[in-house]
């Protein structure tokens, strides 16, 4: 007689988890919600032209203030308002120009970091609740091997422990990928920062060998 062959789906294999997979599923929605939108709102802020501060530094050269602003106008990125806010700010020192650009870098860093905080929480969390469903599965087995009395069922052991590794499953892999979306984040924000503080530097030159009578 041939052996039946039992098989699940991921979706079977999922509802086997309990209500605590219910949550993870929440979790997972909400780290590709905020990824898709971070990733979404840091590319953007890195779109600019290669060849911008060269523009700016020609427009300033020839004494063309207006046209210099109007140029980081043109762009909405943390690197054009920066540039913007330096050129507003010309005729102070160069530690006050500094400033006055890093002060807006610092607003736009922090908008482009918000949220990314709860996908860390979740990379943390996702995990501990899996663990947690093990906990409460491995919980339901004994109670129900406990309640059996002497007529102990295998079935009744082996559902909870079941349901105790499908949520330790869930949780790893709603866990692992959003700490691999979390520092993937991280490392796109870092590159940014990179290229403000490269553009704050630019400035600075730029305004340092900007002819004064052009002004």
């Amino acid at each position: 007689m041939e052996q039946e062959v039992m098989s699940y789906s991921l979706l079977e294999m999922a509802s086997k988890g309990g209500w605590l997979m219910l949550v993870l599923l929440a979790l997972s929605v909400l780290a590709i919600y905020i990824f898709g939108k971070k990733i979404w709102m840091i590319s953007k802020a890195g779109k600019i032209d290669r060849y911008f501060m060269n523009d700016i530094q020609d427009q300033l050269n020839e004494g063309n203030i207006k046209g210099a602003q109007m140029l980081c106008q043109k762009y909405d990125s943390p690197i054009a308002r920066m540039v913007e806010k330096g050129i507003e700010h010309r005729r102070k020192s160069a530690t006050e120009v500094q400033a006055a650009m890093e002060n807006i870098g610092n607003v736009e860093v922090a908008r482009l970091e918000k949220g990314l905080s709860g996908l860390a929480t979740i990379a943390g969390g996702a995990p501990m609740i899996g663990f947690l469903g093990t906990v409460t599965g491995m919980v339901k087995a004994f109670f129900n091997m406990a309640n059996s009395g002497n007529n102990v069922d295998i079935s009744l052991l082996s559902g909870g422990i079941y349901e105790a590794m499908i949520t330790t499953v869930g949780g790893l892999i709603v866990g692992i990928i959003a700490y691999f979306a979390y520092n993937f984040l991280v490392g796109r924000m870092n590159s940014l920062t990179a290229s403000m503080d490269s553009a704050t530097a630019d400035m600075l030159d730029i305004l340092e060998a900007m002819p004064k009578n052009k002004e």
